[in-house]
């Protein structure tokens, strides 16, 4: 494997006024030695200000967050870090790596949860490069190679988890956004560290049931959410029941047996559990007739 070395590099604002006097005074030499028609020394100031003029090809730009990756010949030989007008070798490439935070959103796909149900998914990653060697010379393309990982994660990680929990305390894709987000990041960060590069956050940007079973999907989010809702009104007027025939029985007004205060149980559940509003019946005889 190879890691990143960083390789320092002189300044080129302190390179510049040295290399331009050089090349002044040369190209004075050059003519003037020509003029007087001195060969010898004409055709030294001549190669001195060529190989003068190859030395100013050693200046160059670091930006910052970015990383310029040397080589020599095809030989690894460091990165500079250090921004602003660098200069070093002149035989040196320089292949500039930007390190600033970047985002990929990858497309909808469409897999299958642990319950086996289509579902479609996606997410957002917010990554950025930390091993400029890595990234040039480990993997092909870098940048491709983000793309491709993070898809596979995010498959991978749908078919660990269902759409929704059916028993509690169980992580779900819709009900356990900060667990989902953390087992991501991790599983992408695993992938893409060979890669040199640092995952700074990940997190589902869609997920959604896949048309063909969307309808059917819906119906059953709907029925649980009324049978959610009858439960508790039921546990709500059998408390107000209870409390009721409590208050009852301890006044000294009101006297009732046992099948008086089954009739008021069920007309009491009868209001308080309905979803219109109950039609009171006026008895005109006794509660027996």
């Amino acid at each position: 494997m190879i890691q990143e070395i960083r390789r320092p590099t002189i300044s080129g604002w302190a390179m510049l006024p040295l290399l331009l006097a050089a090349l002044g005074f040369l190209v004075y030499t050059t003519t003037s030695s020509f003029r007087v028609e001195a060969l010898l020394p004409g055709f030294t100031s001549l190669l001195l200000l060529l190989v003068v003029a190859f030395c100013l090809n050693g200046l160059f730009v670091v930006n910052p967050n970015e990383g310029r990756v040397l080589q020599l010949f095809g030989a690894y030989v460091g990165t500079a870090h250090d921004p602003g007008l660098r200069w070093t070798n002149p035989f040196y490439s320089r292949r500039p790596i930007s390190m600033r935070a970047r985002n990929f959103e990858s497309g909808h796909l469409k897999v299958n949860d642990a319950d086996g149900n289509p579902i479609e998914i996606a997410a957002v990653v917010v990554w950025r490069v930390v091993d400029t060697a890595e990234a040039c010379f480990v993997v092909d393309s870098y940048e491709n190679y983000v793309k491709v990982q993070t898809e596979s994660a995010v498959r991978n990680l749908a078919t660990r988890y269902p759409y929704d929990a059916h028993e509690e305390h169980q992580l779900s894709l819709r009900g356990s956004g900060t667990e989902v987000a953390k087992g991501l990041k991790t599983e992408i960060q695993e992938r893409l560290t060979k890669a040199g590069v640092e995952v700074i956050e990940a997190r589902l940007s869609h997920l959604a049931y896949a048309p063909e079973i969307a309808a059917a999907m819906l119906r059953r989010q709907q029925a649980g959410a009324i049978i959610a809702a009858r439960q508790k009104i039921v546990e709500g007027a059998v408390g107000m029941v209870e409390m009721a025939l409590d208050m009852l029985s301890r006044s000294t007004q009101v006297r009732l047996d046992e099948e008086r205060k089954a009739a008021m149980v069920s007309n009491l559940l009868v209001v308080l559990c309905a979803d219109r509003e109950a039609q009171p019946v006026v008895n005109t005889g006794t509660l027996y007739q």
